[in-house]
């Protein structure tokens, strides 16, 4: 339940072929930034704007005047990045995404349809097809004692190697209001999250995070 195949619909993507090198989506991040330059210096300067150095904009897409693109940075077809968004750096957005007011994107893969709307912090994390955050909800990226993350697994922790480490949000997942996903949190396919939940370790999918020791499977 922790791979990229178990996760992700790579149809969804134009980082389809980077992350199909890795079996553990965590392990793309180191290399996000890299993979968006050489992606956005291939892309069709008919679809494309480089609207300054290594920030491609497509042509449909939507930034409102007060939004910051951070380098390097894609913002795919009818995607909005409204109001006072900002993008730090190192963030491909895909088609028919919504960045939100006061929302702040630092060295991520928003799959196409992804909707992190009202005050969201997204750091070193990777959201699939359709995954929303409610307003409020954010991920947490760094261990309080600055130690390497580790994913908590039900059998038992799976090491990272890697200090920062947000979330990994299958497709269609849903993060309710003000919940929190703590460093290594990985949520599978077709779950939910209570709003003001603390995440942490693996949530499997078509499932609904409670709190901390009640996730329950989704009825049919």
């Amino acid at each position: 339940m922790y791979t990229i195949k178990d996760l992700y619909d790579l149809d969804h993507t134009l980082a389809a072929e980077y992350l199909k090198q890795f079996t553990y989506p965590w392990e793309a991040l180191s290399g996000i930034k890299a993979m968006i330059v050489a992606l956005g210096e291939s892309l069709d300067k008919d679809e494309y704007e480089e609207i300054s150095d290594q920030v491609w904009v497509h042509k449909t897409a939507k930034v409102f005047p007060s939004a910051y693109l951070g380098a390097p940075c894609i913002i795919g077809a009818n995607t909005e990045v409204r109001h006072g968004a900002f993008i730090r750096g190192s963030a491909l957005v895909g088609a028919d995404c919504v960045v939100g007011n006061s929302v702040e994107l630092k060295n991520v893969i928003l799959f196409d349809h992804v909707q992190v709307p009202h005050y969201n912090y997204v750091g070193d994390s990777i959201l699939g097809y359709f995954s929303h955050m409610g307003a409020g909800s954010i991920t947490s990226n760094v261990r309080s004692d600055k130690h390497l993350v580790k994913v908590h697994a039900p059998e038992g922790d799976i090491e990272t190697g890697i200090k920062k480490f947000g979330a990994m949000l299958g497709d269609y997942v849903e993060c309710g209001c003000n919940s929190v996903c703590n460093p290594g949190t990985v949520i599978g396919r077709h779950s939910n999250v209570y709003p003001t939940s603390c995440v942490r370790g693996v949530v499997p999918e078509n499932s609904i995070y409670k709190n901390s020791g009640e996730i329950v499977p989704k009825s049919e």
